[in-house]
C-alpha cells in the first residue's frame, strides 16, 4: 500500500484500514506461534502498512 494512496482517503476508511490490518497482523501472529506461517515476510510488511496509516492520520491531525 502507497503513502499517495493512503492520503486520499478520509479519516473513517483510514480507521477502517488501520482496523483490517491490526486482525491481520494478529492473524499472522498467531499462525507465526503455532508454526503454520510459510512468508515471515507477511508480518514486516503489515506491521509498516500500519506504522504508515498512522503516520498519515497524524499528519492530518497536525493540518487541521
Amino acid at each position: 500500500m502507497k503513502a499517495n494512496e493512503l492520503r486520499q482517503k478520509n479519516e473513517a476508511e483510514l480507521g477502517k484500514e488501520l482496523l483490517d490490518l491490526r486482525k491481520a497482523q494478529f492473524s499472522l501472529r498467531m499462525q507465526l506461534a503455532t508454526q503454520q506461517l510459510n512468508n515471515t515476510s507477511q508480518l514486516g510488511k503489515v506491521r509498516k502498512d500500519i506504522a504508515r496509516i498512522k503516520t498519515i492520520q497524524r499528519e492530518k491531525a497536525a493540518a487541521k
